[in-house]
């Protein structure tokens, strides 16, 4: 008697597609751009640092820091110490004096990215901090982001998504 078998089917219809209008650039002769949707669902828990994320919302930066071998703060934080493995405590940020440290511009962005392009993308130095926070710019003029660039954050209050989308940047006026 034979196997039964399942039969793996690629649609006949799935064809390649430039998409000039989503990058408002041409896209060269030579380039195939697809769209590739996706119908996946995932669901994460963000543990110990649930509450960095619930604190956004409420215009609250969290970080953490190390009781115990005094190093600086973490930004994002981290449940335990990277460097002696304790428990961290949790430390609200003063980013009053933030500043751009380096930052890329995303005009291409790739698959699953969230923002508009173009995007500056900005590593955030706070006082204090000893990391640097990876983050965006929500508003910039056609000579921002620079280095050094005086920045304050921007908290998402309404409809939040409890990412780190819940916290963008803007020029510090």
């Amino acid at each position: 008697m034979p196997k039964e078998r399942q039969r793996v089917v690629i649609p006949h219809d799935i064809q390649s597609e430039l998409a000039e209008s989503l990058f408002r650039l041409p896209v060269p002769p030579d380039v195939i751009i697809r769209e590739n949707p996706r119908t996946i669902v995932h669901n994460h828990s963000y543990g110990g640092l649930s509450r960095f994320f619930k604190s956004l919302p409420r215009g609250v930066l969290l970080g953490t820091a190390c009781g115990a071998c005094k190093g600086g703060i973490w930004l994002p934080p981290r449940v335990h110490c990277p460097d002696c493995w304790k428990k961290m405590r949790w430390v609200k940020i003063d980013a009053s004096n933030a500043t751009v440290y380096t930052y890329s511009m995303t005009n291409f962005p790739g698959a699953g990215f969230k923002a508009s392009a173009p995007c500056p993308l900005i590593s955030v130095q706070i006082p204090g901090v000893c990391t640097k926070f990876m983050s965006y710019l929500s508003e910039f003029a056609e000579d921002e982001p620079y280095i050094g660039m005086p920045i304050k954050p921007r908290f998402r209050t309404e409809n939040p998504t409890y990412t780190i989308l819940d916290i963008s940047w803007v020029p510090k006026d």
